[in-house]
């Protein structure tokens, strides 16, 4: 995408554009001293550290360790204080808030119910605690200044056997702020059609699913998602890239699979970080979302862990700025991919990218005139 205005954001402008998340998990992304306050308050002691900063770090460090054993730890410890009403009330609320402050105007955050039972609640009272605490994050956010719109998907474990339970909480629960239902999970050893109850009678009810695919495994992954389970966005979906050539004089061949995603217009929920954490790109310069992007597939920017990550966002877009030298029209294109790939209806989403969007990024790009003016002015009056 091109323009005729020099608008390669700055850290506050790419902070204050408005962004659309769709992939983000709300046990990934709690804040340090929340975690600490709840677990002093649950009696759970078995965290690594009990300082915020400290804490912060030890979760960015597991992430990055290499070893599958400590990063599926770090989930142990966030699921751990997450087992009652008023902690879920909290988390998401504050989730709702720190996105907010960070520029998203809608987001699409997932969760799974049976993560969040041992505490002796219901899955019915584990959704409606979450779906009140967005709702209050949103109040909250409103109060500071902000305006986001949060929604959430429900996710079923891949390696347990309430894929269809949970799909039917999703559908119950779909006009109470609910919009879809999602898989996640190890894809290794667990395809995605071992839930195929799940995904055709989410059809049968004319609801919404994405499918974690793409992201540790391959191409079978990506393929069973779409053509066996009819998935409507790929959780990831980075793996893509093994279905394209690229020649020594820079033609590209697309195989079928990925020539019918973009084809399609399927929706990847990329997530650049967490995907150099897991091993799916070795750098932010190297990461497929540069060549998608150039192919115009439709893809999308997003955080997954953001504790994990140590990420957001805007952090997100800084470095893909860095690696890719994106303007405000590239992060336009990003964002309203991603709000055209949202769950929710679509004069809503039309609405969200002509008066929100739109206009937010228009704002942006016009600051350069204003700032050359006041340059020119400054210098005419220094000179005379």
């Amino acid at each position: 995408m091109t323009s005729q205005t020099p608008n390669v954001p700055t850290a506050d402008q790419i902070r204050r554009a408005p962004k659309v998340l769709l992939h983000d998990h709300l046990d990934g992304g709690l804040r340090p001293g929340t975690i600490i306050e709840l677990a002093r308050e649950q009696g759970y002691e078995q965290l690594p550290e009990t300082e915020p900063d400290k804490l912060g770090i030890w979760f960015r460090e597991a992430a990055d360790s290499g070893s599958l054993e400590r990063y599926l730890e770090t989930f142990a410890h966030t699921c751990a204080v997450m087992q009652s009403r008023d902690a879920l009330f909290r988390v998401a609320a504050e989730c709702a808030v720190d996105l907010a402050e960070d520029g998203v105007v809608y987001a699409e955050v997932r969760y799974a119910p049976e993560q969040h039972l041992e505490g002796g609640l219901t899955l019915e009272e584990v959704v409606e605690a979450v779906n009140e605490g967005f709702r209050e994050g949103e109040r909250r956010a409103r109060a500071n200044g902000h305006r986001i719109r949060v929604g959430a998907l429900l996710t079923a474990m891949r390696h347990a056997a309430r894929a269809l339970e949970i799909a039917e909480l999703a559908n119950r629960y779909r006009d109470s702020g609910v919009v879809g239902f999602d898989i996640a999970g190890a894809e290794a050893g667990y395809p995605p059609t071992r839930h195929l109850d799940a995904f055709e009678y989410l059809k049968r009810e004319n609801n919404h699913f994405t499918i974690h695919a793409g992201e540790a495994f391959g191409l079978p992954s990506i393929w069973q998602a779409l053509q066996w389970c009819g998935a409507d966005r790929l959780g990831h979906g980075v793996r893509i890239i093994d279905d394209i050539e690229v020649a020594d004089d820079g033609s590209v061949r697309l195989g079928r699979l990925a020539a019918y995603v973009r084809d399609k217009r399927i929706p990847l929920e990329m997530c650049p970080s967490s995907n150099l954490q897991t091993g799916a790109a070795a750098s932010f310069a190297e990461h497929p979302i540069g060549l998608l992007r150039t192919l115009h597939f439709r893809a999308t920017v997003n955080t997954d862990n953001r504790l994990m990550s140590g990420t957001s966002m805007s952090r997100e877009f800084e470095l893909l700025i860095d690696a890719f030298d994106y303007t405000l029209d590239d992060m336009q294109w990003f964002t309203v991919n991603a709000m055209k790939s949202a769950f929710i209806p679509f004069d809503e989403r039309l609405a969200m990218i002509n008066e929100v969007i739109k206009p937010g990024y228009a704002e942006l790009k016009s600051e350069w005139l204003f700032k050359q003016t006041a340059t020119t002015s400054e210098s005419s009056r220094t000179a005379g």
